[in-house]
């Protein structure tokens, strides 16, 4: 059994954060101890687990609590969770697409500034730049 400090380091979640799950009631079998602090299992875990992807692609607690609900109904409820699942990954793929495409641009800005730096030029596409160049010009 885990405390909630350990399971926030082993699952790289904030204890807060953590809590406020806990509270929404992602976690339907946490057991408390006898002080009243919840003791996570191993099965705990493996909702957290969910739980914390769910929340990385940015599904809304709504829709998570309802996940979780389904999972208690049990298998009557597969092609739903199934669902679920593949609209998150979707989610997952459009935003790795968005990713990329940004670290493209970072890709080019970064080989764009070494070639400034090693051939000790100035930056053209700097709007700064520009406008001095035109009030020197005057």
């Amino acid at each position: 059994m885990y405390t909630i400090k350990e399971v926030a380091d082993k699952m790289e979640v904030s204890e807060h954060t953590l809590r406020f799950w806990a509270k929404s009631g992602f976690f339907p079998f946490i057991k408390r101890d006898a002080n009243n602090v919840r003791r996570f299992s191993e099965e705990d875990l493996g909702w957290v687990r969910i739980v914390k992807c769910l929340r990385s692609v940015g599904t809304e607690n709504k829709s998570i609590k309802r996940y979780i609900d389904l999972c208690i109904k049990g298998d009557s409820t597969i092609k739903e969770r199934y669902e679920i699942i593949l609209s998150t990954k979707q989610k997952a793929l459009q935003q790795m697409e968005e990713l990329k495409t940004q670290l493209d641009l970072l890709d080019f800005k970064e080989n764009y500034y070494q070639n400034l730096i090693e051939n000790n030029l100035n930056d053209e596409w700097n709007p700064i730049n520009k406008i001095v160049k035109e009030e020197l010009a005057v």
